[in-house]
């Protein structure tokens, strides 16, 4: 693996940057270990392709996870400097105007589930395509450096194999980002395997990867893809133990976030009781507007299609979040957003007070 990484690198067919997609996952810190050990194998003078370590940053990420992310992204970032490797640390996240809290809270989008799923899009797809678009543009091209494996999932299988049928190099054209090529250094690999190079190899950024496999071990998760494509967006918010935005109301249950309270991070309690809140009251038609925010009323086979939550409705979810910060005692929500959400909310209440003044 190492080895076949190390010859693509040096490829002189091309030089464009390659951007590994990193979530702090066990798939996505293998290939960063990978490609990092490839990197070291090669003489100072050939390491003329730039590397981007990108990660992405919902903000609304669980909190003991983001904080494995951003201290591996540190520590790569720290060995990158001292070993004089060509690798740049990056995390995307969403516009201040797209964040999880800003679209529910602020114009009052009903919590996400299978059918409305607007958070994938907004908090990670279009956070990460911007940054590689922004490669392509200024390098002309970009490979990134994915961690998906036939091993995964039946369905990951099928949509590997059906792409690999399509094509026979081994970067292969994204489907929505042009200019951009798909490398997958470990699809071949079986779980156990990579548990068994975790367990077994140092990571070349030094220490151990004894924190990532207590976190797998604690919360009995697997980890929320990097998604770049509504392609992978049925991977995100799967019903399975998984790591990801504690928010998350796609899934019937957190089961990762409550083996982490059930291993003794028992701060992290309210953080459940209020997403399985939130969950509950998303079709509650007193809490939900009836027109939509472009002022549309949608009925479907004679019945009313809710719009929005109402602004009463808002406010007590803001009231609760913040109730739950003070209770766990972890910042769940910036000042910035909540400015930006009372932005939003007087935006409204003068499109309202407009309406009715004419009518």
């Amino acid at each position: 693996m190492v080895s076949e990484i190390r010859d693509e690198y040096l490829s002189s067919a091309q030089n464009h940057p390659w951007i590994v997609g990193f979530s702090g996952g066990k798939d996505s810190t293998l290939v960063a270990h990978a490609v990092m050990a490839a990197l070291l194998d090669i003489s100072p003078s050939r390491l003329t392709r730039p590397i981007h370590m990108v990660a992405n940053d919902t903000l609304v990420e669980s909190p003991l996870v983001v904080s494995h992310l951003r201290q591996s992204l540190a520590e790569i970032d720290q060995a990158a400097q001292v070993l004089g490797l060509p690798i740049t640390v990056a995390t995307t996240t969403p516009d201040g105007d797209n964040t999880f809290w800003v679209l529910l809270i602020g114009k009052g989008y009903p919590s996400p589930n299978q059918q409305m799923r607007w958070c994938t899009d907004r908090l990670k797809i279009q956070p990460t395509s911007r940054y590689i678009k922004e490669q392509v543009a200024a390098c002309g091209s970009a490979i990134i450096l994915l961690g998906v494996r036939r091993d995964e999932s039946i369905s990951r299988r099928r949509r590997i194999d059906a792409y690999d049928n399509q094509h026979d190099s081994r970067l292969q054209p994204h489907n929505d980002l042009v200019g951009a090529y798909i490398y997958r250094p470990i699809v071949d690999l079986a779980t156990d395997d990579v548990w068994e190079i975790l367990a077994g190899i140092p990571p070349p950024w030094g220490g151990s990867h004894t924190r990532l496999i207590k976190l797998y071990r604690d919360a009995a998760g697997g980890e929320c893809p990097v998604v770049l494509s509504q392609d992978d967006a049925p991977g995100c918010g799967t019903n399975s133990s998984r790591f990801g935005c504690w928010t998350c109301t796609v899934v019937e249950k957190d089961r990762s976030l409550q083996g982490l309270v059930d291993t003794g991070n028992h701060h992290y309690a309210p953080l459940i009781t209020f997403r399985d809140w939130l969950k509950s009251i998303r079709n509650d038609p007193d809490l939900r507007m009836g027109q939509r925010r472009n002022g549309q009323v949608t009925v479907i086979n004679n019945k009313l299609v809710p719009g929005p939550f109402s602004l009463n409705a808002r406010q007590m979810i803001l009231d609760r979040l913040l109730e739950t910060q003070r209770e766990c005692g972890e910042r769940l929500i910036s000042d910035v957003e909540i400015e930006t959400i009372r932005r939003f909310w007087a935006e409204d209440l003068i499109r309202m007070h407009t309406k009715q003044g004419e009518q």
